[in-house]
């Protein structure tokens, strides 16, 4: 459809039915005709990188290879490929292929009663799936859970049991690795491993009140510091703080943080995606001064910060037991699940791009340059040495499809789109009051009246607006100095379009 092509001439996509080939990530390095090469992104085995020890906050240089930097590479590239495949329902209707390119990992690198298989599990807003490769870069297996946008920690934990016991290669797993959404955040118990949240999640839409924000904004660098953001950690953290919801002891934890927690059975440990919006400093890679100088948000921070795909523990006794992984197997640090449907799409140069439609819209845009701006709800990832992962997320997406059609009339209305021809409506199509990007903007008002009598109509208008949303991403993002757009590739369950 012309409604979700913002530059036909710039658009790939990237399909659920490639799924075996976006997680081809264990075997050796090889090259997939007619394909870019894959980025290796701190993953290459004999690659160096400077990186903070999950137990430091030094910002030291030190050599990331050999079979460390293999196994991180497996793992996060397994993971990365699941996102291609999230949403099935709003977006059933379209349908787009990518290919991918593995990454070696040497089997030696995990424990001695771990097998030769690797799980990547991917939660995303309303459900989760896991894939299973072996060492030969077949698929083994994937299963998939839906849990629905409402769920919290009971139903994640339950969804996390339910999805790997749909893995039948799961006893012989040499490692596992989880993805979450960004900056959902939850408030946990005084300990050294991982325990019940004390309170409901403060969810990556979740706008801070003007207080906490006010909070931040004393705190950080810069107005247009990502932190600074009302959905930002940062600002949620500040939020509990000032509603004395904060008991001695406590720690934080991003979604993916107290999920592997739950398999590993040690402290919450994040990693440096997961951290941006905490205020880690993605460059001296160490939290800056500004934020440990701050007392009621340093002694909440996770107990380390590591590499994603970098190990940080095995399988607990007690996760061996009720997940039925063996003692042996490795967890590794995870990622957002943004930055997840990007790498799974094989990009490698500056300028190209990714929008990964799910329930939400977000948009990643390979750049040399470093770009933030709070208003925008603009930041950057660190992507390897020299690189930047810079974008935002949207609030629309296919939640505000299945909000106003459901997932069956979607898949029926669209045959009756003509992409030629435009709907004549002018929406901003939101699930509710509130924007993060390309405007972020906590009292934004949903756009979606005059409602044609004719659904096709509406639907076709539903999808006009999120590609205008698209489009005035990339433009801001190349109006603050991001490279230019390339070329865009399609992720997430909005990819299966034909």
């Amino acid at each position: 459809s012309r409604a979700l092509t913002a530059d036909a001439n710039l658009r790939t996509s990237s399909s659920s039915s490639s799924l075996h080939s976006a997680m081809a990530a264990l075997g050796r390095p090889s090259s997939v005709s007619g394909s870019p090469p894959h980025a290796r992104i701190m993953l290459n085995a004999n690659s160096r990188t400077d990186r903070q020890g999950i137990h430091g906050c030094q910002g030291n240089a030190s050599s990331w290879g050999g079979c460390e930097g293999a196994f991180a590479g497996a793992l996060m590239t397994t993971v990365f490929g699941l996102v291609c495949r999230r949403i099935t329902g709003p977006w059933r209707a379209y349908r787009r292929r990518s290919r991918h390119i593995g990454i070696a990992c040497n089997a030696n690198s995990v424990g001695a009663d771990a097998g030769a298989v690797f799980i990547g599990v991917d939660f995303g807003t309303s459900g989760c799936r896991a894939a299973c490769l072996n060492s030969d870069n077949a698929l083994l297996s994937e299963a998939s859970v839906a849990y629905g946008s409402g769920a919290g920690p009971p139903e994640w934990r339950a969804a996390l049991r339910d999805v790997l016991a749909g893995v039948p290669e799961r006893g012989s797993a040499a490692a596992v690795c989880i993805n979450g959404t960004s900056s959902t955040v939850l408030l946990c118990g005084p300990g050294t491993s991982a325990t019940d949240p004390l309170l409901e999640p403060l969810m990556y839409d979740f706008a801070c009140s003007p207080e906490a924000v006010a909070r931040s904004l004393a705190m950080v660098p810069s107005p247009s510091h990502v932190a600074a953001s009302p959905t930002s950690t940062l600002a949620k953290v500040w939020e509990w703080q000032l509603a004395g919801a904060v008991p001695e002891g406590a720690r934080i934890a991003h979604q993916a943080d107290w999920l592997a927690a739950l398999i590993h059975g040690g402290p919450y440990v994040t990693d440096y995606h997961n951290a941006l919006k905490l205020g880690y400093d993605t460059e001296a890679l160490c939290w800056p001064s500004w934020l440990t100088a701050e007392q009621n948000v340093a002694d909440l921070l996770p107990q380390g910060v590591a590499t994603p795909g970098e190990s940080i523990g095995n399988v607990s006794e007690e996760a061996a037991a009720w997940l039925g992984l063996p003692r042996g197997c490795r967890v590794a640090a995870g990622t957002t699940d943004s930055i997840a449907a990007f790498l799974a799409a094989g990009t490698s140069d500056v300028g190209e791009a990714v929008t990964s439609l799910g329930t939400t819209l977000a948009v990643k845009l390979r750049s040399r340059v470093k770009v933030e701006d709070a208003a925008s709800g603009i930041y950057s990832h660190r992507l390897g040495s020299s690189q930047w992962l810079v974008g935002g997320a949207s609030n629309s997406g296919g939640g505000v499809l299945r909000q106003q059609l459901g997932d069956e009339a979607v898949t029926e209305l669209t045959e009756q789109i003509d992409p030629e021809q435009s709907s004549g409506l002018d929406y901003y199509p939101l699930p509710a009051v509130g924007e993060r990007f390309p405007v972020c903007d906590s009292t934004l008002q949903p756009r979606l009246e005059p409602r044609p009598t004719d659904d096709a109509r509406f639907l076709h208008g539903l999808l006009e607006g999120m590609a205008r949303i698209e489009a005035q991403g990339y433009k801001r993002l190349e109006e603050l100095g991001a490279a230019s757009v390339t070329r865009v590739v399609t992720a997430g369950g909005g990819a299966r379009n034909d």
